[in-house]
């Protein structure tokens, strides 16, 4: 079998059980399983089989009683916290260096051992100053000319060696750290190590070298010539060398030795001990001693034989097969042209499977139910299809969800169940997508509703009401923005168009609608009135009414390409057809059915729109020019395929209802007295012409529905002709041809339009 082959299999009908209808049932088979096999993959088997079911708030009906001692382990969450804490508790590391002493004290000897060298090199006293200065400078300790001068004199000059080396010896030991560091430590206290001590001091107490500075200058002698005291502060500001340093790498270990030492577990319950008592309301601490017990029998394998928990998982297995078969049948048995397109049956797949990677996320790290999106699938599936599809959906995946270990019991089936519903109707509210924010109003309300009711069961606070609120309103958020980031995608894929799409395509202000209005005004207002009557026939036979309106506003769009060869578009004189030969303007009138569809792919239009510029016409003859031709050339071999309209024939409700109401419409625009009767006449007529030339073979339309909308039709038709209804008549004898009327209208109706055309 090609790749071809089966993917035709998988969307289309199978005409016979092997292998078509094996193929087609089977794949679909599978990803129900599928789904299934992944829920019980996210969602393992509750530890022992009679292991109470207790949520917070409900009331246990009897003892539960350790039959093993258990460690209460502390979340992830709560363990990173308290690992965090211990981290910080511990002190930056700073450690006395002694060799700072000794560098320093090299360096600044150095400094002078070169100045006496540049002067013993010098060979005057000018090239000695000289030499001094350049040498400084270079020293990035860049004296003044008094200060030369005092370098000069051999005397002073060791004086100034003398109290450099006294503020290194004297003060330095002492310990003497970078400001930049001790901020860098982001701590009111340092842990300082000396090699006589290990203690925690303020960091205000640890001398830095701005002290080292200030206390320098007591060992400036007294009587020192100006300069002795700045310059002393130069040479120190430059071979200041820190005897206080960070040791990050200390720190860094101590921190991680700090967090190895957090417990995992922050309490323990001795065998024998009651965990839940009896009659008594199930709070907090109990739950979380439920989960430990459960956890603790799980890790020492206390669960009975291996067989036994083989057939807990197969029971579990089973359980979401059955929930999901739930889905699968009702697709199967109501809603065969969602299970038919497997497009549609893969977005349903991946929606729920969305759905349950996200509530097991929520699981794991033991967060509120209300954040399971479970308003996601919902408005996805309420926007691609309907409501009522998306309830069901909601439904199950509710019923899917409460029934795994972490989400067992009354909150999270009453919590998804309301919420998923109120998303599930808030499409029907919400038509618009600017008006996201007003269905995730409802379904925060849902959210709302649902916490103040398991509130009074349970006996919630009204914090805690308003805090599960409140992830609700979280929930609704994110799954209402991330419906609509991915609706144009899903449009795309499913080929679906959306009450929300339809409704944008309907601005007047789009730049094709806008373009057809401008250059074919005639047109436009013939699409307008079509719209008005073929919406109404739609929404009496249950058809998409919003998309039929739609659909007819760009019907005829293909005429902007030659509007003057329509007699709506012509202000009076002389019909370009009068110039053409019959085959050309059947060709021209023909081809603003292409046209159009060439416009609505530039315009990137949705297939179902395309669908009524194909097939508003169908493969209708375009009659008044083949008449034309066969008379002025008896005798010539002419295609009346090139007399004929492309087609398809219509495909949908919709289009057909359009067809109609194209037809009709144009032709009452010519009926002399279009009164009540002689409306209902011409309706029945064009009707009943169409249904004998096979245009509605293709359509799903039922007589009853036909007879709906011929009502339809012509109740509009009356309206808009109300004024001309009045006159007195004698009642005019009915035209023994249907499309004779017809034939009077614009160009743009099957035969009727081409004759029009040339008037």
């Amino acid at each position: 079998m090609t790749a071809r082959k089966f993917l035709e299999l998988l969307s289309g009908s199978p005409q016979q059980r092997w292998p078509d209808g094996v193929v087609h049932h089977g794949v679909r088979a599978l990803l129900l399983v599928g789904v299934a096999v992944a829920t019980t993959l996210l969602f393992p088997v509750a530890p022992l089989t009679d292991f109470p079911v207790l949520e917070r708030g409900m009331v246990a009906e009897e003892d539960v009683i350790a039959e093993i001692p258990f460690p209460i382990y502390r979340s992830e969450a709560e363990l990173a916290r308290a690992r965090q804490d211990a981290a910080a508790a511990e002190k930056p590391i700073f450690v006395y260096d002694g060799s700072a002493v000794d560098e320093m004290l090299s360096a600044v000897d150095g400094f002078f051992a070169r100045i006496d060298s540049v002067l013993a090199a010098a060979a005057s006293a000018s090239e000695a100053r000289e030499d001094v200065r350049a040498f400084m400078t270079a020293q990035a300790v860049p004296p003044s000319a008094q200060e030369v001068n005092l370098i000069l004199d051999d005397r002073q000059r060791e004086r100034l060696r003398r109290a450099v080396r006294e503020a290194i010896l004297t003060e330095l030991p002492r310990g003497i750290a970078q400001p930049v560091e001790l901020e860098e430590a982001d701590s009111r206290q340092v842990r300082l190590i000396t090699p006589d001590s290990d203690r925690i001091v303020p960091v205000d107490s640890v001398r830095t070298i701005l002290d080292f500075f200030n206390r320098a200058q007591a060992h400036v002698p007294s009587m020192a010539p100006s300069g002795f005291a700045q310059l002393q502060h130069l040479i120190l500001v430059r071979y200041v060398t820190p005897s206080i340093r960070p040791d990050w790498t200390a720190t860094e270990r101590e921190r991680e030795r700090a967090r190895a030492a957090v417990p995992t577990a922050r309490g323990e319950v001795l065998q024998g001990e009651r965990i839940v008592t009896a009659r008594e309301r199930v709070g907090d601490a109990e739950i979380e001693k439920l989960r430990a017990y459960q956890q603790e029998l799980e890790r020492l394998g206390q669960l009975g034989t291996d067989g036994r928990r083989a057939s807990r998982i197969a029971g579990q297995f089973m359980f979401n097969l059955i929930v999901l078969s739930l889905l699968g049948a009702l697709l199967f048995f109501y809603r065969p042209e969602v299970y038919g397109d497997m497009r549609h049956v893969v977005v349903l797949t991946v929606l729920l499977l969305a759905l349950v990677a996200a509530a097991a996320v929520v699981a794991g790290y033991q967060a509120p139910v209300a954040l399971v999106p479970i308003a996601f699938p919902a408005l996805v599936v309420a926007a691609l299809w309907d409501g009522r599809l998306a309830i069901n959906m909601s439904l199950v995946s509710a019923i899917l969800l409460s029934g795994q270990v972490p989400f067992l019991g009354i909150t999270s089936l009453l919590t998804l169940v309301t919420a998923g519903a109120l998303a599930s109707l808030s499409v029907r509210v919400v038509r618009r997508r600017a008006q996201t924010w007003s269905f995730i109003a409802l379904i925060t309300a849902g959210y709302v509703l649902a916490a103040v009711v398991l509130g009074l069961l349970r006996g919630w606070s009204v914090p805690e009401i308003l805090l599960a609120s409140g992830w609700g309103g979280v929930s609704a958020v994110a799954s209402a923005f991330a419906a609509m980031g991915f609706m144009p995608l899903l449009e795309s894929f499913t080929r679906i168009t959306t009450d929300q799409t339809l409704l944008e395509l309907a601005d007047a202000n789009r730049p094709l609608l806008r373009r057809l209005a401008r250059e074919a005004p005639g047109t436009y207002a013939h699409s307008i009135n079509v719209a008005n009557l073929a919406e109404a026939a739609a929404a009496a036979i249950g058809a998409n009414a919003l998309l039929t309106r739609v659909g007819t506003y760009y019907h005829d769009v293909g005429k902007m390409v030659r509007p003057h060869y329509f007699i709506e578009n012509q202000p009076g004189g002389r019909n370009p057809h009068d110039r053409l030969k019959p085959a050309m303007s059947a060709s021209v009138v023909r081809h603003h059915v292409l046209e159009g569809y060439k416009l609505a792919e530039q315009e990137k239009l949705p297939e179902s729109i395309k669908g009524f510029i194909l097939e508003h016409h169908g493969t209708q003859a375009i009659s008044f020019f083949y008449a034309q031709a066969r008379e002025a050339d008896p005798d010539g071999d002419l295609d009346s395929r090139d007399f004929e309209y492309p087609g398809p024939k219509p495909q949908s409700k919709e289009t057909a209802i359009l067809m109609l109401a194209d037809s009709v419409e144009s032709a009452a625009r010519v009926l002399p007295e279009p009164t009540a009767d002689n409306i209902r006449e011409l309706v029945d007529r064009i009707v009943q012409g169409k249904i004998d030339a096979g245009q509605l073979d293709e359509t799903p339309l039922t007589m009853r529905e036909l007879t709906a909308i011929k009502a339809e039709i012509t109740n509009g038709l009356a309206g808009m002709y109300h004024q001309r209804i009045d006159y007195p008549t004698a009642r005019l004898r009915p035209d023994p041809d249907p499309d004779r009327a017809a034939d009077k209208a614009s160009a743009s109706q099957s035969e009727a339009e081409a004759k029009a055309a040339t008037r």
